[in-house]
């Protein structure tokens, strides 16, 4: 038993740790600054070497920036998330693509006929496309923060209404939408919201 309970902790940037969590915030209001592509690529060339079943890497990105494009999919965000999506100067909608086994070839050498095995079983790759793809949506909310950027995630929309608009022809399917930008001020008009503590949500055995 360790009596320390800070001897292991990491010696790192507490600063990061603050802006990508502690101090972070969920924002709605976005200054009307542009969020340049070199940026976005940036953060998923980081983020993109997060653990994922098999390798797969199914998460897919439509970025929104026009106007017309902005308007294209808030037609079909829930009514109070339209104006968020309007007011974002870049959304990511995020999706899931269950076409993935095609690429694993090149992502999973060591497993050579992985490929094949799962083209023919599309309920298995639905299932391991939605659930690793959230699983790289939460790498890229932490690496955006880190570049001191704000997201605003969403959930609330007719996703069959974006695949239809957006993804129809492909294995992408939607999945949330990040409104992503400088927050205007705080961003956001509510306190922060409290979180479980480590007694409330671990067991051991």
């Amino acid at each position: 038993m360790i009596d320390d309970t800070t001897a292991h902790l990491p010696t790192g940037d507490a600063l990061l740790t603050d802006a990508v969590f502690q101090g972070a915030r969920t924002v709605g209001r976005f200054v009307d600054d542009s969020v340049p592509d070199a940026l976005l690529r940036a953060v998923h060339d980081t983020v993109r070497w997060g653990p994922t079943a098999a390798n797969s890497g199914p998460l897919r990105l439509l970025v929104v920036r026009s106007r017309e494009a902005r308007e294209r999919l808030a037609v079909h965000m829930d009514e109070h998330n339209r104006e968020r999506v309007l007011g974002a100067p870049v959304t990511l909608a995020v999706a899931a693509d269950t076409d993935f086994h095609q690429h694993l070839p090149t992502l999973a050498p060591h497993a050579p006929t992985m490929g094949e095995r799962l083209a023919g079983v599309p309920d298995v790759r639905a299932a391991m496309a939605r659930d690793n793809a959230w699983l790289q949506t939460g790498y890229l909310v932490v690496g955006l923060r880190a570049v001191g950027l704000c997201v605003g995630p969403m959930t609330g929309m007719d996703a069959a209404g974006v695949d239809a608009e957006f993804f129809a022809g492909t294995g992408w399917h939607a999945l949330a939408v990040l409104n992503v930008g400088w927050p205007d001020g705080e961003g956001t008009d509510r306190p922060r919201a409290p979180r479980l503590a480590w007694d409330e949500v671990a067991r051991e055995v």
